[in-house]
């Protein structure tokens, strides 16, 4: 597995609020590359504000995120935009947007970084097709290979398989295995243990993390018991956890068909509004962001 001495993202004692609530407490950590990790937590326990966190959508109410390199995030899969009269490759070129932006003209790296992300996510037969008439597992694939086109340092991805078929979950999850033995960073967010299992580390979230280390070291009954609240039902290597499935309530998302590609310096101080813009797109790509 590659590894570096510095890592591609350090968290010092950040943490996040939404108004008068604590959606994240102080929390510290470090993310090396060629590592896959797993967020596992209930509802609220602040799964999607660290994802936020880490692709610059939200700002730290205290504490410092460092992420040197370059961001793309994928949310949960949802049905918003079956409306939208986009096409499977139009869809997939946004993903060349952070480095040509909105009016760039493409060139033969760009089409090769999305014909190689379509075959990876197996999409490249979809191509022609209206993305909104997809299956919930083809946009899913769709989405994961558009934010590959970037080629991101750090995935982020929010429940990537959740309610999708097998064959996606499938693919999609020997993606995320892929991106981090190519010396990339995986972050997802899962509320199945037998996925976390397959990451190389997991961070137990309970409003902060509660946990971070090897699966076999986290995933332990006392733990799941703590972050949990009791819920744990059995542990017999497919855990099921009785657990809503669904975004951290007031958890605020980003955007579903343009996600976040390191799009932000962040080499200032933040101390602008939390408030989210619902749509993000072009800009360039950065090299290091700093969070404050």
């Amino acid at each position: 597995m590659p590894t570096t001495i510095d890592p591609l993202v350090a968290a010092n004692d950040v943490c996040v609020h939404y108004g008068p609530t604590v959606a994240l407490a102080p929390t510290s950590f470090e993310l090396r590359r060629g590592t896959s990790i797993a967020l596992v937590g209930s509802n609220g326990s602040g799964k999607t504000t660290l994802l936020s966190l880490l692709a610059g959508l939200v700002t730290p109410e205290d504490g410092r995120v460092v992420v040197d390199g370059s961001v793309a995030m994928v949310t949960q899969h949802r049905d918003h935009h079956r409306w939208m009269p986009l096409s499977v490759d139009e869809v997939l070129r946004m993903g060349r947007y952070p480095d040509r932006g909105l009016l760039g003209r493409f060139r033969r790296e760009d089409r090769v970084s999305i014909d190689e992300a379509a075959e990876l996510l197996e999409v490249d037969h979809l191509r022609r097709r209206p993305f909104g008439e997809l299956s919930g597992g083809q946009q899913q694939r769709v989405l994961v290979a558009q934010s590959l086109a970037s080629h991101p340092d750090l995935l982020l991805l929010d429940e990537p398989i959740t309610g999708l078929d097998l064959p996606s979950q499938l693919r999609i999850l020997d993606v995320i295995g892929r991106h981090a033995d190519e010396g990339g960073v995986v972050v997802f967010s899962t509320h199945h243990l037998a996925e976390a299992r397959r990451a190389d580390v997991v961070m137990l979230m309970a409003g902060c993390v509660l946990a971070s280390g090897a699966p076999e070291e986290v995933l332990v009954p006392a733990l799941l018991a703590e972050a949990f609240g009791g819920r744990l039902i059995r542990d017999d290597g497919t855990t099921i956890v009785v657990d809503d499935h669904g975004h951290d309530h007031g958890e605020p998302h980003a955007p579903e068909l343009v996600p976040h590609h390191g799009m932000h310096r962040h080499d200032h101080d933040h101390d602008h509004d939390h408030d989210q813009p619902d749509v993000v797109a072009g800009g360039g790509q950065s090299s290091s962001s700093d969070r404050r």
